[in-house]
Order: C-alpha cells, then sequence, then structure tokens
C-alpha cells in the first residue's frame, strides 16, 4: 500500500455518529444486492449537530441495472452521472448520488471528464457501509486516484511547488469548472480547515513529470465548458429524480449565496421547465458561478 492509500484508507475509517452509518445502512437497503458501498462527505462532516442539514453521501453500486427496476433510471444514470435521490431516517434528511463502481473509479481519475467527483473526493470522506472487504478496497483504490488527478492537473498552475499553494490553487478551478452558489473564497477556507491533512496528503502524492503550463490551461477550458454543461444538465435531470428537488436547489442557494429566492407553486408542479429557466437568471444575477 502506497503512503497516499494508507492516508486514504485511514480516513475513511475514521468513527462517524451512529445516526449517519443508520442512514447509510438504511441507503444500501434500498438497492439489496446491487450495493457495494456508502461513503459520506462534505461540509457536514464537521458538524456534531446534524439535525435541520443536508447530509450527503455517495452510493457506489455494481451496476446500473442491477441497481434499478426502471430501465430509464439506469439509462439517465449511465449517460448523466450521477442520479440523485432525496433520503430521510430518523429525523434527518440526506440526499445520495448513485455510480457504479467502474465509473467511481473512472471519475475520480484522469481520464474523468468532469471535476465533480475527483475534485470532492480529493477532500475528507468517509466509508460508513461496505458489502465486503472487496467493494471497501475498490473504494479505497478509487478515491486515492483524486488528488493525484487534482495535482496533475494543479502543479504546473499554482504560484509555486509547495502542496498548500497546488491545493489551493486546484480547489479554486474546480469551483469555476461547476455552477457553484458559494462565494468565491470557499475554495480557499477548503485547505485552510484542516491544514495539516492537506499538507499530509499532498506530500504523499507521487512526485511525477507534470504537464506544461499551457496545456494544463487547456485542460481547465475543456473541464470547464463540460463542468457548466454537465452541471445544466444534471439539475434539468435532478428536478425529474429529486422529490423537492427546485425547493432543494433555493434553499442551498440563499444559504450559500445570500439570496432570497422563493419558489412559485407553478415551479414545484413543472420543475423541470423552472429549472431550465431557474439557471438563466441566477447566472445573470450572480448568485451561482
Amino acid at each position: 500500500m502506497t503512503a497516499l492509500k494508507a492516508l486514504v484508507a485511514a480516513e475513511l475509517a475514521q468513527p462517524v455518529q451512529p445516526r449517519i452509518s443508520e442512514m447509510a445502512a438504511a441507503i444500501a437497503a434500498e438497492y439489496g444486492a446491487a450495493a457495494r458501498a456508502v461513503l459520506f462527505y462534505g461540509s457536514c462532516l464537521r458538524e456534531q449537530q446534524l439535525d435541520g442539514l443536508m447530509l450527503d453521501f455517495y452510493l457506489i453500486v455494481s451496476d446500473y441495472d442491477a441497481a434499478y427496476p426502471n430501465s430509464w433510471l439506469a439509462r439517465a444514470n449511465r449517460l448523466i452521472p450521477p442520479n440523485v435521490f432525496p433520503f430521510t431516517r430518523d429525523g434527518l434528511a440526506s440526499k445520495y448520488a448513485v455510480l457504479s463502481e467502474a465509473d467511481f473509479a473512472t471519475l475520480n481519475s484522469a481520464d474523468a471528464s468532469t471535476v465533480s467527483v475527483w475534485a470532492r473526493f480529493a477532500q475528507p470522506a468517509r466509508l460508513v457501509w461496505s458489502a465486503d472487504e472487496e467493494a471497501s478496497n475498490r473504494a479505497i483504490d478509487a478515491i486515492a486516484a483524486a488528488t493525484p488527478t487534482l495535482f496533475a492537473l494543479a502543479r504546473p498552475i499554482a504560484p509555486s511547488a509547495a502542496p498548500m499553494d497546488i491545493w489551493r490553487a486546484g480547489f479554486a478551478r474546480t469551483y469555476e469548472c461547476e455552477l457553484r452558489a458559494e462565494r468565491t473564497s470557499r475554495s480557499g477556507s477548503i485547505v485552510d480547515a484542516e491544514p495539516e491533512r492537506y499538507a499530509a496528503f499532498g506530500a504523499a502524492v507521487p512526485l511525477e513529470t507534470t504537464m506544461t503550463r499551457p496545456a494544463a490551461e487547456r485542460a481547465w477550458r475543456a473541464l470547464k465548458r463540460r463542468g457548466k454543461q454537465m452541471s445544466v444538465l444534471r439539475l434539468a435531470k435532478a428536478s425529474l429524480t429529486f422529490a423537492g428537488g427546485i425547493d432543494y436547489l433555493a434553499w442551498k442557494i440563499n444559504r450559500h449565496a445570500g439570496t432570497q429566492i422563493v419558489i412559485k407553486p407553478w415551479q414545484r408542479r413543472f420543475p423541470l421547465v423552472a429549472a431550465l429557466f431557474l439557471v438563466p437568471q441566477l447566472l445573470r444575477q450572480g448568485a451561482v458561478r
């Protein structure tokens, strides 16, 4: 096991509150034998009081056809990954994204077409449920690729070769590659929240030949273009698969951007149409970037 993989495995194994583990097991139970692993990530990792928050999970499945009784959901997950669904248990609210083991590995690697997965799993996460040891090991292997992917792209454009500068440059660019409601300073605060963790992970990244700065800039431009497009497509898809998704979108943007969006009754009845109208409006207002 490499030093980086050992760090990933140790971090994923850190304990969480019982209510989180129980919710993860309940999510996995919805998918039977197709469920392989459940990962807990996001800002709620640092919270002790979970009531009133939206917990974030990734459910890793063996494959989409085995996961869904409806073939259209399998096709949607395959074409525009991931599918996202709401889930409640024991008074807690959450959402979980579904990816196959194969897609999870690819989307954490240098072959990923967008930043959405590796940018998140270069950050702290917990493996809160797994079907067996093989499923755990596959999750660890996939996540261990996330930090090297970020470093390969960020090292050429960072102000120095210091790991913390690379982390900050990388996260700043990933925030530009998706529709985000958070303030631009948020990307730097990720690193500042746990500097020792990021220093250790950065030091464990193997030193390899990096791309040139012009090549890195071209790669980031392509990721930004695809990322914005995929963000809109995922939002539109979530309006069909995520009950109350339009209200969640408004809540998240209001919370992070300080806006006062109020969803109208017609927007709840026609969430796909509402989402397609809402995104351009928010972009013009600067509420999302």
